[in-house]
């Protein structure tokens, strides 16, 4: 079975979650722990789609430059 495509709205949602829990002062440190951990794995799935978007920018916006350059060049 195929994992589960990251959704990024979802993700920040939940990173903001964690984050009220975590700033509430009501958790206990092993519960701290298991939402500090969890919110870092959620941090670096969004960091890894961030990166992935701005590649995915970066050639889209060399593809268009190129396309542009070249319809220069044969005016």
């Amino acid at each position: 079975m195929a994992a589960e495509k990251f959704n990024f709205n979802k993700g920040l949602l939940k990173l903001e979650e964690i984050i009220s829990k975590m700033e509430s002062g009501d958790l206990s440190l092993e519960e701290s722990l298991k939402y500090f951990e969890e919110g870092v794995k959620i941090h670096r799935q969004c960091h890894t789609a961030l990166t992935d978007a701005e590649q995915r920018i970066s050639v889209l916006s060399e593809s268009d430059n190129y396309n542009e350059e070249k319809s220069f060049e044969d005016s």
